[in-house]
């Protein structure tokens, strides 16, 4: 992979041999954050259970072979003190979790357990490893308490929840704001973040919209929906777990600062219906797809959720990147190539992220452009 495009020597010069842990490095965001690490020059360590499918995107792209994988359940408290011991990582990046609605209905036992107490496990062995510098703790926009708003949630308001899932990512962040306060204060940095719905190729979790109709399309049947008004934030998993990258590194040079909570949230051009994304799934897939609504109220599920970033934005400097479209069309792309088994998948999703690296660069340049004129503007006004 080439890393001489604008902008990348200094992002490669920050992750390059940095000594990297991510819990829950088998998942979808966890893969993909792996081997974007990976990509940078990291040296990278996951924690996990294994991946749910051999379809799963740390799978197709072979993501372990380029990082220390470790597999075991991190409610076991010995094991991330043993992977700390060992290993001496200087960031962490927490995503190892319950990331699901439905499922925290049908055991909200094990949600609570793996989302709260795998927080505090972490946090645990955080304590006691000298070598942690910075800890993002990956949470989610539901962990707000959701009024139904037509606006974006911002950091400051309440959390809470309906269901298991969203008030036990709720307890995570009051779980890592006690920690930072009482044990680290300014020493570690320490931060959320909370992403919207997130999509790309390789996830294939029960119940998500994405995976649920590559499926449909493999059985040949429609795809159902339940909640076809409902209102979702929906952005490709790369401008997030870019943003990610952004903090973690702030997080690691000012600690006092960054450490706090954080949305990564897509525009307001991707704040959709669930039925308006599966018109253009099909539209992106091809004449074999289809879809039905058929409501199902059987679970009560938020109808609209927003963020603002408005914070990340000012602060970071980030902003998403892929319109919906954009966001979508790589998606697909991803699912084809994998199914056809005619791609090298770890070198296709090397591509897609080396590709999105490359709209950040051009970003960045048309900014300095743009501060550049306005600035020779105003010499010439004065």
């Amino acid at each position: 992979m080439d890393h001489k495009v604008w902008g990348m020597e200094s992002l490669v010069e920050f992750w390059k041999d940095k000594k990297v842990l991510i819990t829950g490095h088998t998942g979808f965001k966890g893969a993909w954050l792996s081997l974007f690490l990976q990509y940078l020059g990291a040296e990278t360590i996951g924690v996990a259970l294994d991946p749910i499918s051999p379809l799963a995107l740390f799978e197709q792209a072979v993501v372990g072979q380029g990082m220390v994988d470790i597999r075991g359940d991190l409610g076991h408290p010995q094991l991330l003190l043993q992977v700390m011991q060992e290993h001496q990582p200087e960031i962490v990046f927490h995503l190892a979790a319950q990331s699901l609605v439905r499922p925290s209905y049908l055991d909200p036992k094990l949600t609570y357990m793996t989302n709260v107490m795998g927080t505090v496990q972490l946090f645990e062995a955080v304590r006691l490893a000298s070598s942690v510098k910075a800890v993002l703790n990956i949470t989610s926009d539901k962990c707000y308490k959701n009024q139904e708003w037509h606006w974006g949630y911002r950091e400051h308001d309440s959390l809470g929840g309906f269901d298991p899932y969203s008030t036990s990512k709720a307890c995570a962040e009051l779980v890592t704001a006690s920690y930072r306060q009482a044990f680290f204060q300014d020493k570690l940095g320490i931060a959320t973040a909370r992403a919207g719905n997130v999509i790309g190729g390789g996830d294939w979790a029960e119940d998500r919209l994405v995976p649920d109709f590559v499926r449909s399309c493999i059985s040949k049947t429609p795809l159902t929906i339940r909640s076809p008004e409902s209102i979702r934030p929906w952005q490709h998993v790369l401008d997030p777990l870019f943003g990610y990258l952004q903090l973690a590194e702030h997080l690691y040079n000012d600690p006092a600062r960054y450490g706090e909570a954080w949305n990564f949230g897509p525009s307001d051009s991707n704040c959709l219906p669930v039925q308006a994304i599966a018109k253009k799934l099909v539209q992106f897939w091809g004449p074999s797809a289809s879809y039905e609504c058929i409501p199902n109220d059987q679970y009560h599920e938020a109808t609209f959720l927003k963020l603002d970033s408005s914070k990340a934005r000012a602060q970071l400097n980030w902003r998403p990147q892929l319109a919906i479209d954009n966001a979508l069309q790589m998606t697909i792309d991803w699912y084809q190539k994998c199914l056809a088994q005619r791609e090298d998948m770890r070198l296709f999703s090397l591509h897609q992220i080396q590709e999105y690296i490359k709209l950040q660069n051009t970003k960045n340049q048309n900014q300095i452009f743009q501060k550049t004129n306005i600035r020779q503007t105003q010499e010439v006004l004065a």
